[in-house]
């Protein structure tokens, strides 16, 4: 690191030029005499320690601490105060002041605790800029999807992300719903705060309160020293609760204590601690069944369903099957130090087939699978998992039919044949629906929307207004 810039606040010259001398060829230093000349100094430049003096006309110490606070990026804040002031000195703590010095100083303390307010100061700010860093991948222009389904969804978090509301994701296993609470944490006033992700089905019931909310020395056999829980941690920012369906029922009565009054004691202590965080939570349960069974609380689910968001699962968004593959394509060869590849047109064809059952997660596992294992310069069907080979419309037609289809025929590339039986399957299903086409998708076990994807790509919408006009 090179030299930090500190600033020096101090109403008396003999004070601001000793400070100088001690810090000469340790720091690029700046020194004013007012409490008002720091805040103009510190409104326009970049500072890594600012020494403030307590008692000083005007402005004075506290004050000015009180008022950098607001600053996008303010510095570690020394105080220096005489003997006498020391109580407000600890006090100037509290409000965020890295530490304290009283006169006269000693020069080794003084280069030590500036040297170490220098480190924290840049460590603060690089935890800051990777923050940030993490924050863009989750604006709403980086969440993947332009189908009408996802696009539904982004705008609900973008209304629901400003606010403090309770949000609650539903859907299946896959579908994203840790990219869509990281969405909204990062789109709202608390993105500078902890974002903490929890997954209740991963810990032991046992555990899953000291977890939560933290324990103190001798709670149980195990409770070696206090833990400090993850909502404490997450204090002014966000809790994510995944899995929240399976969290048992003392458990969940504790969650909504917490949620009503903003509370709470770790376990085995007796200490009420407040806490003000955000809580978003998913669940791949039907929770309305989970009550009726008994197992979660009504009264949990109502505080939880402030907003609730249901994220559709991938088979009814293949609108947005292309981008999602392009992107997993990307960012797997990048982490994996791989040659960036494209699939071949027959894989694609074949992974728009799928119904993929895993939704985003297992799109995206089978991605990094292919470009890990294959070999060749494009990825092709056999570098799909065996699953997404072996299912697609071509299995809906039996081996006689393949058999017969293919006699006689002239060569024709593979890619030729499954087209052409895939056009001859469709017409056949659409005529047997009477172009109906949500009825052609069941007879041929697939949606409507792969089945639109089919016909567009096969160009068979001309080919059925001319069977139904006696073309055929």
């Amino acid at each position: 690191m090179e030299h930090p810039r500190v600033l020096i606040v101090d109403d008396e010259l003999s004070v601001r030029e000793s400070l100088r001398m001690v810090l000469k060829g340790r720091a690029q230093i700046t020194a004013v005499s007012s409490g008002a000349a720091a805040l103009e100094e510190l409104s326009h430049g970049h500072y890594h320690v600012a020494l403030l003096d307590l008692v000083m006309p005007g402005m004075d110490g506290l004050e000015l601490l009180e008022r950098a606070q607001t600053l996008d990026a303010p510095p570690q804040f020394i105080m220096l105060t005489a003997t006498k002031t020391v109580k407000t000195a600890v006090r100037a703590m509290k409000l965020g002041a890295f530490d304290y010095l009283t006169k006269p100083f000693d020069v080794d303390e003084l280069q030590v605790i500036v040297d170490r307010a220098a480190e924290t100061s840049a460590m603060r700010r690089e935890l800051d800029t990777l923050r940030s860093e993490v924050g863009k991948r989750y604006e709403f222009e980086n969440v993947i999807g332009s189908s009408p389904a996802m696009q539904s969804v982004l705008r609900t978090v973008s209304r629901v992300a400003p606010l403090r509301s309770t949000v609650l994701l539903t859907g299946e296993s896959g579908t994203g719903k840790e990219v869509i609470a990281r969405a909204i944490h990062y789109n709202s006033p608390r993105r500078d705060k902890p974002m903490i992700a929890l997954n209740c089905a991963a810990i032991p019931e046992n555990l899953l309160e000291a977890e939560l909310f933290g324990h103190e020395r001798g709670a149980f056999t195990d409770a070696h020293a206090r833990k400090i829980g993850h909502f404490e941690r997450a204090h002014q920012g966000t809790i994510f609760l995944d899995e929240i369906g399976d969290m048992p029922p003392a458990t969940q009565a504790t969650l909504l204590r917490i949620l009503e009054s903003g509370q709470f004691t770790r376990v085995g202590g007796e200490q009420v601690i407040e806490i003000d965080v955000r809580v978003v939570a998913a669940t791949n349960r039907d929770l309305d069944k989970s009550m009726e069974e008994g197992s979660f609380r009504s009264d949990l689910f109502f505080r939880l369903n402030v907003v609730a968001i249901p994220l559709p699962p991938l088979r009814e968004r293949p609108e947005d099957l292309t981008l999602l593959i392009r992107h997993f394509l990307q960012k797997k060869s990048r982490e994996a130090n791989l040659p960036l590849r494209n699939f071949t047109p027959r894989a694609l064809d074949r992974m728009m087939s799928y119904s993929w059952p895993g939704n985003v997660r297992e799109l995206e596992h089978a991605i990094e699978r292919a470009l890990v294992l294959g070999d060749g310069d494009a990825l092709d069907i056999h570098d799909l998992p065996a699953k997404v080979i072996s299912t697609g419309t071509i299995q809906t037609a039996t081996p006689l039919e393949l058999s017969t289809s293919a006699a006689g025929s002239t060569p024709k590339t593979l890619n030729d044949a499954v087209e052409e039986l895939e056009h001859s399957l469709i017409i056949n299903a659409l005529n047997q629906a009477e172009h109906n086409q949500t009825r052609a998708a069941e007879i041929l076990g697939t949606t409507r929307r792969i089945l639109k994807y089919k016909m567009d790509k096969l160009g068979i919408e001309e080919a059925v207004a001319a069977s139904a006009a006696g073309g055929f």
